[in-house]
């Protein structure tokens, strides 16, 4: 993988949360309101950030580079000004809004998101580490029960694109067999950003 200037490897593992689980008892008493806007014209996300605790509001641009493995991308971001974030909002670009809880266990932080709108009824928990040994040594939360770390419908850039009922229908895939079976048949979502 070629490394990209200014770019740090990220390293993340994504599974989709058991609603009927008891998530909520496990996180901190404050959340962030995240506003994703995936932009058209490329691999940018931009973002609004508010805090349940201190209603302080930031703003950022994040671009994810492709990858030859989801579970390692390349990632740069850059925080912006009011302003700076207005302008960028008026190009072209698919929303996802989403309320971030965090949950810390075995010494690891995780982040458990509760999507609204078109993709109310998904809870994803993510956890990034240092390195890829560390990552995939992560003993997750019992309530994190499916991995979709390599499913691109999972990715905010597909998530964005896509309908409630192909998402349900995935996680149903997820729940019955433990894997996505239209995905391994060729039906692979989008390409995520």
């Amino acid at each position: 993988m070629v490394t990209q200037k200014y770019a740090r490897m990220e390293y993340e593992r994504r599974f989709v949360v058991d609603p009927g689980s008891s998530w909520q008892r496990c996180v901190k008493p404050w959340s962030k309101l995240l506003s994703d806007r995936y932009l058209d014209c490329g691999r940018l996300r931009v973002r609004r950030m508010e805090d349940s605790d201190t209603d302080l509001v930031t703003f950022k641009v994040t671009k994810k580079f492709g990858a030859d493995s989801m579970f390692a991308q390349p990632i740069v971001s850059v925080g912006l000004s009011p302003a700076e974030y207005e302008a960028l909002m008026t190009l072209p670009g698919l929303s996802l809004i989403k309320r971030r809880y965090y949950d810390e266990s075995d010494g690891r932080v995780f982040s458990i998101d509760v999507f609204q709108d078109k993709m109310a009824g998904l809870i994803l928990c993510e956890t990034e580490a240092e390195s890829l040994e560390s990552l995939l040594a992560a003993r997750f939360p019992e309530f994190a029960r499916w991995e979709v770390t390599e499913d691109r419908l999972f990715t905010g850039g597909s998530l964005c694109r896509a309908e409630w009922p192909q998402v349900e229908a995935a996680i149903t895939e997820y729940r019955n067999y433990g894997r996505r079976i239209s995905a391994i048949a060729g039906n692979q979502a989008p390409r995520g950003r």
